[in-house]
């Protein structure tokens, strides 16, 4: 009785964390939908609206949707490889996200 019990539980509770997790990442991906859609709609206005365009806030933009785009690539790879994150998508998003730092105040010193 105990031996089928401890089976119970070391198949049922991984189980029930999975799809807790898998529901978690749903609910992200579509929050991230949400951010990218708003990102998305506040691009195009600074880019029709030229007279206001600053370079470093239209970049700045283009960089933080990009990170977007890239966390919700990330979660299609998480489901579409069985659950596991690859590696090298952390990577792209660390690059990606080196990029929105105040550029206009560095300075490089000898």
């Amino acid at each position: 009785m105990r031996t089928t019990l401890n089976a119970s539980f070391t198949t049922t509770i991984p189980a029930v964390l999975q799809w807790v997790l898998n529901i978690g990442m749903l609910c992200l991906a579509v929050i991230l939908l949400v951010f990218l859609g708003k990102e998305s709609w506040s691009l195009g206005k600074t880019f029709i609206n030229a007279a206001t365009l600053k370079s470093y806030d239209f970049v700045e933009g283009l960089l933080t949707w990009f990170l977007y785009f890239e966390f919700i690539a990330l979660i299609v790879k998480y489901f579409q490889s069985g659950s596991h994150f690859p590696l090298r998508y952390f990577v792209y998003i660390g690059v990606t996200a080196i990029g929105p730092s105040d550029h206009r105040t560095l300075r490089f010193t000898d």
